[in-house]
């Protein structure tokens, strides 16, 4: 098993992983987090796959990953209005 990679993107860390399943496939797990306030690790969900490896699998996790900062990120990093 391949320890996580960890990537630095912009303000963010992402940390791509993979999971074993049964028949000796592997799962893509992510957890991105912002350099910025908030900094609090988020587990995404990924697109289902079962990989041969476990590189191909995080390979595929990062590549989600960027997909999610570029359609999502500013909303993670933005600081939230106080309704008042």
């Amino acid at each position: 098993m391949m320890a996580p990679q960890i990537v630095r993107l912009k303000d963010y860390e992402l940390v791509c992983g993979a999971a074993a399943t049964d028949g000796g496939k592997f799962e893509p797990t992510l957890v991105i987090s912002s350099n910025t306030w908030p900094s609090r690790p988020r587990s995404i969900a990924v697109r289902a796959g079962a990989f041969a490896t476990a590189a191909i699998a995080m390979e595929s996790a990062q590549t989600q990953g960027v997909e999610w900062i570029a359609n999502f990120g500013k909303r993670l990093s933005a600081p939230q209005a106080n309704p008042r």
